[in-house]
């Protein structure tokens, strides 16, 4: 397995590897009609791959056998009452690659390049409901902070719940 930076060219693969993980992560969380009409070719244009060093979205990748199995995209937090923080905005494994070690490599290298970025702090978003997710980033470290707040970034309105932790261990 190998992490490297995504280039445009890896598009296509995030986005599979994207919908299948909401497809699977998600059931019962979202619609499942939402879930069910969601393609791959539909995201592939919203991914960025600039570098958070320089205030951007960065996309780093997992390649086992040449093929891209996650995803991870970090940068500075949008939230004006983290300002200075770094915020880990997707994290997902393709779902037949889960319990392998490849997500929480693809956490700690997040992490790692965000404080290497400056960040101090790091956040990220859970969706409710997602217990799984929750204790996947609960055993790195992170913990809610309390802030809640309702979103629809590809779609359904749902709610999802801030966690934070230090970057650096």
């Amino acid at each position: 397995m190998k992490i490297r930076r995504a280039t445009p060219d890896d598009a296509p693969a995030i986005a599979r590897v994207h919908v299948r993980s909401w497809q699977a992560a998600y059931r019962g969380l979202i619609d499942d009609d939402f879930l069910d009409a969601l393609r791959p070719q539909d995201r592939v244009s919203i991914y960025e791959f600039g570098a958070a060093a320089d205030g951007e979205t960065e996309t780093i990748v997992a390649e086992a056998g040449g093929e891209v199995v996650g995803f991870a995209a970090f940068g500075p937090s949008r939230d004006a009452d983290a300002a200075g923080a770094g915020e880990l905005f997707a994290l997902y494994l393709d779902p037949d690659r889960t319990g392998t070690g490849i997500g929480r490599e693809l956490l700690l290298e997040s992490r790692r390049r965000l404080a290497a970025s400056g960040f101090g702090d790091g956040v990220l978003w859970v969706l409710r409901g997602n217990e799984e997710a929750e204790r996947f980033y609960a055993a790195d470290g992170w913990r809610p902070d309390g802030v809640t707040r309702e979103e629809d970034p590809y779609g359904p309105r749902v709610e999802v719940r801030r966690f934070r932790r230090p970057l650096r261990d």
